[in-house]
């Protein structure tokens, strides 16, 4: 006869206290990386990397609503957005719009007068370590959304590689400036990251509207 194998349940306490840590170390992690991005985007005058900064800051936000979501959820189980998360939604959407509306003047600004950083060093080391650890929250977040069944935090992985598409875009502004010098490529960069951050406002409003939004490039109604 054969033997009856019980596999055991997941225990839904240490999602929480995963999806609970991924969501402060989100936070947290861009807090930093905006002080670091703006600081030196504002003193080596990278547009890019200033826009980058200030999208990371945004990103706060959205972190915010989703560490509350997730204390919500440990009390009631629901993954739906409540009036807190959706004000938070809407705040992130605003300010993405903001943020795209600055960078694209800026950007077409230096354009037109030529301006150009005096480097973007500090562009490719924040671009890089921001790759890498966007990485890392992209692996762990799909891994515990999966394992636990949370399409709420399988949602928030992929917004969290919508930010890392933006450092993609901020690395190859960076090292494309330091090979040839041309000042276009930073203001062409900031474009980008102003183009991506339309984007994640658009979806950031969508879900404040109950639509289902990976931030990946997929919503419906």
């Amino acid at each position: 006869m054969e033997k009856l194998i019980l596999r055991p349940q997941p225990n839904r306490e240490s999602f929480y206290r995963w999806a609970n840590g991924l969501a402060l170390i989100t936070i947290f992690y861009n807090m930093i990386e905006g002080i670091i991005s703006v600081w030196f985007g504002y003193e080596d005058g990278t547009v890019a990397l200033f826009g980058f900064g200030v999208d990371s800051f945004v990103e706060v936000i959205s972190g915010v609503g989703i560490w509350h979501m997730i204390r919500r959820m440990r009390k009631n189980g629901r993954e739906d957005h409540d009036a807190f998360e959706k004000t938070a939604l809407k705040v992130t959407g605003t300010a993405f719009y903001i943020l795209t509306a600055g960078l694209t003047a800026t950007a077409a600004l230096n354009l037109y007068k030529g301006s150009k950083p005096e480097t973007t060093f500090w562009g490719i080391v924040v671009a890089g370590v921001s790759i890498l650890s966007m990485w890392l929250l992209i692996h762990y977040k799909l891994k515990i959304g999966r394992q636990f069944n949370s399409q709420a935090l399988i949602a928030d992985a992929n917004c969290t590689r919508a930010c890392m598409y933006l450092s993609v875009v901020l690395l190859a502004a960076s090292i494309g400036y330091e090979l040839t010098g041309l000042g276009m490529l930073d203001s062409i960069g900031a474009i980008g990251i102003a183009a991506l951050s339309f984007k994640e406002g658009r979806e950031a409003f969508d879900k404040a509207k109950g639509k289902e939004c990976c931030c990946a490039g997929n919503c419906g109604n």
